[in-house]
């Protein structure tokens, strides 16, 4: 019997097959390790636990006022960044998962794959359970703490454009931060983690960047992140958001043009240091390279 032709088309489109195959695999991944009822438990415990330490550390330092801009402003800024730490180590930690923990990256090379949208791919999943951390964030936030976010005030166009821009920036970071992986030999564990910490207190996550000494003010700037988080704030909160001093002067269409500059500009480079990173891997053989840390 012939194959039809979507199949063949299927079959002939590497970069969409070696996606999607690895999107399915970082599931199994994630969630196997657990009975479906369990996983689904911590899914729903961690987000929450990590923004009560959040919630009760500002509680005590503004004794129990919760209805100012700030907490607003702190709040959804720590609710979004498990995006960004998940993108962002979930793609460059696929590399040490594949090559360390299962020791299959040397086989993985060997096959019709492509590495790049292979790493995309294992990103995605933990975006996924990133996106399901978020979501149950924000609505134990409007229920519990009087967020005040109308989901009927909300400005989709810019959140649903901002994010997706801002998801290629973050892609982007870790697949950069994934090909630094495939060269190094030795203390890449926390490269990710240590990235996305970095990125936490120079993004204006939990805080206007205009508490920073003004000598560090300006490594703000430098990041995507720092843009998105400001046009997720606008679009969520809507007539409730207040800005403050640091990106106020910039419109929502300037946001949107410096996210896409940033998602064209790393989507280049992240495309040109995978690739060359891939062959100084090679060419060094540190492609099955393990080194039982």
């Amino acid at each position: 019997m012939k194959e039809s032709l979507s199949l063949k088309r299927y079959r002939g489109n590497t970069k969409w097959r070696s996606f999607t195959v690895a999107a399915w695999l970082g599931w199994q991944v994630e969630s196997n390790w657990a009975d479906p009822f369990l996983f689904s438990i911590y899914s729903v415990a961690r987000p929450l636990a990590a923004v009560l330490i959040l919630v009760v550390m500002y509680s005590v330092i503004t004794n129990g006022v919760l209805d100012t801009p700030l907490f607003a402003y702190i709040y959804l800024g720590n609710a979004l960044y498990m995006l960004v730490g998940a993108v962002i180590t979930g793609v460059s930690w696929a590399v040490i998962d594949d090559r360390e923990r299962y020791g299959m990256l040397k086989h993985l090379h060997l096959t019709p794959m492509d590495g790049y949208w292979y790493l995309v791919g294992r990103g995605m999943t933990k975006l996924l359970v990133a996106t399901v951390s978020v979501l149950i964030t924000l609505i134990f936030g409007v229920l519990v703490f009087g967020l005040p976010l109308d989901w009927a005030t909300v400005n989709w166009g810019l959140f649903l454009s901002s994010t997706a821009l801002g998801l290629i920036c973050m892609t982007g970071i870790g697949l950069c931060l994934g090909a630094l992986t495939l060269q190094t030999a030795r203390h890449f564990w926390s490269m990710g983690e240590a990235v996305a910490g970095a990125l936490y207190l120079f993004t204006g996550a939990i805080f206007p960047l205009d508490v920073l000494p003004s000598y560090l003010i300006p490594i703000g700037y430098l990041f995507p992140v720092t843009y998105w988080l400001e046009a997720a704030r606008r679009a969520l909160l809507g007539p409730h958001f207040v800005g403050f001093p640091t990106l106020a002067w910039l419109s929502d269409g300037a946001l949107l043009a410096i996210l896409a500059g940033f998602a064209v500009g790393l989507s280049v480079v992240s495309w040109l240091y995978y690739h060359w990173s891939l062959h100084q891997a090679k060419e060094k053989g540190l492609i099955d390279m393990q080194t039982s840390y």
